[in-house]
């Protein structure tokens, strides 16, 4: 009898790899032959490998010679798997620079992006690749160099097309919880609403779990999400529902005193200690926030259907002034100072 040969791994290349793209690699390397394509900066930092933690086991190292690393798109060539893990600004550039690295041979390039219109400049861009549009539920932080940390949890959901179906499996295999889902368009607008709280965490200063323990803060997500969906309604668009709660009555709850909202919602807030937004990140670095594909998403959104979305607006102005400010200066916001601003303007 001849010898059974061992499944091929897949090929996947992480193009971005900052936190979450560091993440997701490191988790796919025991089961695919992962490149990650990135800035010298991080790369540079992954000479000894990868720790990866969640707050819920052990950290998991991953050594160097598990996974490959690149600084240029030339590296995604002969990927079977493309995972886009740019900030929303950037993707037009990525997608030009993948186009002329992938060349004719098929490839399934997967968006996990925060924003609404990502995938449909990966698809512009690559006509004779498979794109498909994804959803990284979590919050992943760089804590030292080389230390990648999740802190929150959910599935990373795919748009049920016949290609995510064997990603699904390599990502499950990995330990990344993955699933598919028939409307991945409502999927990424509930995310978004999840994500107007990027601006508000990184202007507190807070970890995420004391800024989201605090009423003032919450009352100002809540507006946010209540423009959010009010415009999401007026452009006749669904809402998926990512937690205990639909979107609608999650807002209404943020509103709710401490103990009462602790009460009612700490199944849906396991936010651990550490856990922080990208945007509280990107300031403090001095780096460019997705502040235009978050509260600037539904700020244009409510625009174009006769609508206004102010708080979403002021929270976008604050953010483009603490942009200004010299890295890790932006003025740290006090609950009440915050929620004064974004009703000011009402």
């Amino acid at each position: 009898m001849a010898p059974r040969t061992a499944p091929r791994r897949p090929k996947i290349a992480v193009f971005g790899a900052g936190s979450v793209g560091c993440y997701l690699g490191g988790h796919l390397a025991a089961h695919a032959d992962v490149t990650l394509i990135g800035r010298p900066a991080v790369l540079d930092a992954l000479a000894d490998g990868l720790t990866l933690s969640d707050g819920d086991r052990p950290p998991r190292v991953v050594p160097p010679g598990e996974f490959m690393v690149a600084t240029g798109a030339a590296a995604a060539a002969g990927a079977d798997y493309v995972l886009v893990t740019v900030k929303s600004a950037a993707t037009a550039a990525a997608a030009e620079e993948l186009a002329r690295a992938l060349g004719g041979r098929p490839t399934v390039v997967v968006s996990f992006q925060n924003g609404l219109h990502n995938p449909q400049v990966l698809r512009a861009a690559l006509p004779r690749h498979t794109v498909l549009a994804g959803m990284v539920p979590y919050n992943v932080l760089q804590t030292a160099p080389g230390t990648f940390h999740r802190g929150t949890a959910g599935a990373l959901t795919l748009a049920d097309e016949p290609a995510a179906g064997a990603l699904v499996t390599v990502l499950t295999a990995s330990g990344l919880a993955a699933r598919t889902a028939a409307d991945i368009g409502a999927v990424q607008r509930a995310k978004l609403l999840v994500n107007l709280n990027n601006a508000i965490n990184a202007l507190s200063g807070l970890p995420l779990r004391d800024q989201l323990g605090q009423r003032a803060f919450r009352r100002c997500l809540a507006l946010c999400q209540l423009e959010g969906l009010a415009a999401f309604r007026a452009a006749g668009l669904s809402v998926a529902r990512l937690g205990p709660f639909p979107a609608p009555v999650t807002a209404r709850l943020l509103g709710l005193p401490d103990q009462v909202f602790r009460r009612l919602a700490a199944a849906s807030l396991r936010v651990d200690a550490q856990a922080r937004s990208s945007m509280w990140e990107d300031l403090r670095r001095g780096r460019p926030t997705e502040i235009a594909s978050l509260q600037g998403e539904i700020v244009a959104l409510a625009a174009e259907h006769g609508l206004t979305a102010p708080a979403n607006a002021r929270l976008l102005e604050l953010v483009r002034e603490a942009e200004r400010a010299a890295p890790g200066r932006a003025r740290p916001w006090s609950g009440p100072g915050l929620l004064a601003e974004v009703r000011t303007v009402r």
